[in-house]
């Protein structure tokens, strides 16, 4: 501890603490780091009354007399700030708006790869007289002494299964011939190229130096380069690496590391390939409103709403190219991992090794490769899913997010933030464009778009004038009627056999992976329960095995029921490996890929998967949603949709709109290359208005019909939703825990004599009350999402740390998330 007058101090945010702690705290600044210990920095900090180290970010720096007594800053981490400031006021605006901690926010706007963690290790002290040390102790403190290596001196102070070392280790701490040092380690280590140089004491004086023939080829080149790597060294010269130790040894030349930057797709560039898209006189609208605005150098959002197949892609690639033309930088937000192969081979393929890549399939390595690519200005266009919106990009003119409305946009742990309005964050802050696109858009972007919110864009015609696909609704009540048991309907079989017969390809999507559904008792009826969660297990019969899809957990099939001890079990239920095995049986000809979760858990599965499809070494394509949205096969003029009725009543206000969105895009993925597409939605209520309006490619009719029933229940967008979550291992705890939550805000309501409109809701169990383990209520709030509010919601969640009772119970909020 210090006490000074006027002493330099950091307000730091100390990472891994609870919300209802969170805060900056105060630490001083040694003088000999006040150049290294600067905003956007991090640093280790003792931290509590123990003063155990941990990893803080520095948030700002100021000259002050402090009012207490304050502890100092232990180290630096970086060299250079990892927080530039547009994201240092991004986790500002990350805590305030989606009640998440300043470490929750940082670990969002960093790769995982820059992880740092504190270790803390022992050194040995100079200076200590052995006279004062224990036989015992001045054994151990030889030993440390003569340790030949770092390993050794680490592994002779391993306390962890001696208790009586322990005691000797801390005595020679105590006495000052150890001390504790802490370190940081980053998870990751930054690619780097080993260089070469010419030391400057062989410049000034290169007789004192003696060298080999093949010494001396390097030290011309070198001299003649300035520098040059380990790799091109030993190419040009035809040396050994043993050469270049050997320079280096002798004091003639010196190594240094510089960032080794991958430039993905530049071999495929063509530039030309630009100048051969054309855009129609709807297009050519569109893209002469929005560079506009681009020029003008204001935030906008606008709502680019087209029906399948209109070509909004070639439209984001023409805009994309002016917004570099002028200087800027560009964003491509994509909803699916499985979009991004053709995406990215296309943007390669006309701009080359400017375009990086950001999602959750590459490794920790390529990740954090990608970041500093962009950060070093190398990239200027940007494609990715939800985090990529914040890649550190300069000077940005323009973010698109394509397929706008899709769910996968909302992040459902802390920061639980919507993508758009990061995305809409970042412009005010370049003053750039966001381009909001779907032919399925979002009811709340559509209804800002309506009140002139957004400025709405539409394209209402495919590309080169092709037909909107052929829909039918099939009936599976008049199929079963008539005796068909089976999963396919005779109208969909027959136009499979036909597109087989025609060489044309096929797309059959069902929103179930696995085989069945559910296996259950043939007894007792019981289903065979996720032990984790609150769900029935799926079984797969890849590997003849039970999975449960929420947490991952897997199972053999148990010889008997654990409720009633019967023996025989029955299969209930539809997956997408039933169906390749009854499409293998229908059509033993025909070439099936499956795409679903279990066959694309590699990351290059998609990319291959999709080439193969394109290049029409498959047939028929099955899936779940992932082959639902953004894919572009020419040769696809068939599109079935299995149980088209299954998603409508999923417990979520948002299932008519999923819904609906899904069949629409699905449908739309076929006749996109001149021929006529067909597409047939089988289901048990034809009837129903949703899938009649999705058959129908009539989006403003579904709005209309949503929109009023959204108003009459009270759900967003004439409103938001603010859903508190409460989850522990204990049903007890969780459901105690969720009345006291209630009664802290009817408290703060009376207390506070709040007007603002709100609406509680519940508690009640959520719709999967049990997952991972832990059982799960929540409370829904509807309100107006602004600073009154979401204050109200902050006192809130830091009362219930006053209950010690819950203190293992997780309680969270989440503004505008899903409430099942």
């Amino acid at each position: 501890m210090q006490t000074v007058s006027a002493v330099r101090t950091a307000r730091i945010a100390v990472y891994n603490i609870a919300y209802t702690a969170d805060r900056p705290f105060s630490y001083l600044i040694p003088e000999d780091m006040y150049g290294a210990a600067v905003c956007g920095v991090r640093v280790i900090v003792p931290f509590g009354r123990g003063g155990r180290k941990r990893i803080g970010l520095i948030l700002s720096v100021t000259d002050e007399v402090p009012s207490m007594k304050l502890k100092s800053v232990v180290s630096v981490v970086d060299r250079e700030p990892v927080i530039k400031p547009e994201m240092m006021r991004m986790i500002l605006w990350l805590k305030e708006n989606t009640f998440c901690t300043f470490y929750e926010a940082v670990r969002t706007i960093l790769p995982s790869g820059m992880n740092v963690s504190v270790n803390e290790k022992y050194e040995l002290c100079s200076g200590w007289d052995p006279d004062d040390l224990t036989d015992e102790e001045r054994n151990l403190a030889g030993f440390l002494e003569n340790a030949s290596s770092e390993r050794e001196f680490d592994e002779l102070l391993d306390v962890s299964s001696d208790t009586g070392k322990r005691q000797v280790v801390e005595s020679l701490a105590a006495k000052g011939v150890i001390r504790r040092v802490s370190e940081a380690s980053q998870r990751i280590k930054d690619r780097t190229m080993r260089m070469i140089k010419l030391t400057e004491n062989y410049v000034n004086e290169p007789a004192a130096f003696r060298s080999t023939a093949k010494q001396k080829q390097v030290i011309k080149l070198l001299s003649e380069n300035g520098s040059a790597s380990v790799k091109e060294v030993c190419y040009i010269c035809g040396i050994t690496d043993a050469v270049v130790k050997n320079l280096v040894k002798n004091g003639v030349c010196e190594e240094f590391d510089v960032p080794d930057y991958r430039l993905p797709g530049e071999e495929k560039y063509e530039p030309d390939a630009l100048g051969k898209i054309i855009l129609s006189e709807e297009q050519n609208r569109v893209f002469a409103r929005v560079s506009e605005v681009i020029d003008e150098g204001k935030p906008h959002c606008f709502l680019l709403h087209g029906v399948t197949g209109s070509g909004k892609t070639s439209v984001f690639i023409k805009l994309i190219e002016k917004t570099l033309a002028d200087g800027k930088t560009a964003m491509l937000l994509i909803p699916e991992i499985s979009l991004t192969p053709q995406i990215v081979e296309n943007f390669c393929r006309l701009f080359g090794g400017t375009v990086s890549v950001i999602h959750s399939n590459l490794s920790l390595g390529q990740r954090l490769e990608e970041y500093r690519r962009i950060e070093a200005g190398l990239s200027r266009i940007v494609i990715g899913t939800r985090s990529a919106v914040f890649a550190p990009l300069e000077r940005i003119g323009l973010i698109i997010m394509d397929e706008e409305g899709e769910r996968s946009y909302k992040s459902d742990s802390a920061p639980r933030y919507t993508t758009s309005a990061v995305a809409k964050e970042r412009c005010r802050t370049h003053g750039a464009v966001l381009l909001l696109g779907s032919a399925t858009p979002s009811v709340e972007s559509y209804y800002y778009a309506r009140k002139g919110v957004y400025e709405l864009l539409e394209l209402k015609e495919r590309y080169n004038k092709s037909e909107l696909p052929h829909v039918e609704i099939v009936d599976m009540n008049a199929e079963r009627a008539n005796g068909n048991t089976g999963e396919f309907s005779e109208v969909l079989v027959h136009e499979i056999k036909h597109n087989l017969e025609a060489g044309e390809q096929t797309i059959l999507l069902l929103n179930r992976r696995g085989y069945h559904t559910v296996i259950s008792c043939a007894g007792c009826s019981r289903p065979l329960y996720c032990p984790n969660c609150s769900i029935p297990y799926t079984y797969h019969k890849a590997n003849d095995s039970l999975v449960c899809h929420y947490c991952g957990s897997i199972a053999e099939l148990p010889e008997k029921c654990p409720e009633c001890g019967g023996t025989v079990f029955r299969q209930i239920g539809f997956g997408t490996q039933k169906m390749e095995e009854q499409l293998e049986a229908l059509f033993p000809g025909a070439r099936i890929l499956r795409m679903d979760a279990d066959t694309t858990f590699s990351r290059y599965a998609y990319e291959k998967n999709f080439k193969d499809f394109a290049e029409k070494k498959y047939d028929i394509m099955v899936g779940t949603q992932m082959i639902g949205k953004g894919l572009d096969f020419p040769d696809v003029t068939l599109v079935g949709v299995v149980s088209a009725d299954k998603s409508l009543f999923s417990g979520d206000f948002r299932s008519y709109e999923r819904t609906f969105s899904l069949i629409t895009q699905v449908a739309g993925r076929s006749g996109r290359g001149g021929k006529k597409g067909r597409a047939y939605l089988q289901t048990f209520m034809p009837d129903h208005y949703v899938l009649g309006l999705a058959a129908a490619q009539n989006y403003t009719g579904f709005y209309e019909e949503e929109i009023a029933l959204r108003k009459t229940l009270i759900f967003p967008p004439v409103c938001d939703i603010c859903v508190i979550g409460i989850s522990s291992v204990s049903d007890a705890a969780a459901a105690a825990a969720a009345a006291v939550t209630l009664k802290i805000i009817k408290d703060i309501i009376a207390e506070e004599k709040i007007k603002f409109p709100l609406r509680v809701l519940g508690p009640v169990q959520s719709g999967i009350a049990k997952l991972n383990g832990k059982f799960r209520y929540r409370l829904i709030i509807k309100c107006k999402n602004n600073k009154e509010t979401r204050s109200f919601i902050r006192r809130i969640l830091l009362k219930t740390a006053e209950y010690r009772e819950y203190s293992n119970v997780n309680i969270y909020a989440d503004m505008n998330g899903d409430i099942v």
